[in-house]
């Protein structure tokens, strides 16, 4: 017997910070604030899919890929769109990963949340995925992030002073 699955329910991600991670999901993307459980839980909403941010236990850095998602997306109605949406999120600060490219299946970019987690925007052809044969954007989603989050990381990593020895 197969499952007869209807969509995806949430995704949850381990957040640094719950409210710096509220309000780009909020402000910057416009998904809204379904309810909180306690201080380390924040249940957001686009229509009727969730995104449920949780405190991490323990602080997750930039290159820490075992406690985040590969990356997951929101889908835009058309090319336009995608590319009005680079724009809006580059004027707002957010950290593009890439520009947007055509790809197989329609047209995508890249960015990071403030926690590193990659989130990607596209237009879906209404045919699905093609093979075009033309010049189409096919790396892999943590590989374009990888020199991204090191460069963050090394740049948000505070020097502790050295201690002299007596």
């Amino acid at each position: 017997m197969k499952m007869k699955l209807t969509g995806i329910n949430q995704i949850t991600l381990r957040v640094n910070d719950l409210r710096l991670a509220e309000e780009f999901y909020a402000d910057t993307l416009g998904l809204t604030i379904d309810h909180r459980v306690g201080a380390n839980i924040t249940y957001m909403r686009l229509n009727s899919d969730m995104l449920v941010l949780v405190k991490a236990e323990t602080p997750g850095g930039l290159e820490a890929r075992d406690i985040r998602v590969d990356h997951f997306g929101f889908r835009l109605a058309s090319d336009q769109e995608v590319d009005e949406a680079a724009v809006y999120l580059d004027d707002r600060g957010v950290h593009l990963i890439t520009r947007p490219a055509q790809r197989r299946e329609g047209r995508a970019f890249f960015v990071m949340d403030p926690d590193g987690n990659l989130i990607e925007f596209y237009s879906m052809r209404s045919t699905g995925i093609q093979d075009e044969g033309g010049a189409v954007e096919d790396a892999l989603p943590a590989r374009l992030a990888a020199g991204s989050r090191q460069k963050i990381s090394d740049d948000s990593e505070v020097k502790k002073p050295r201690r002299s020895r007596k």
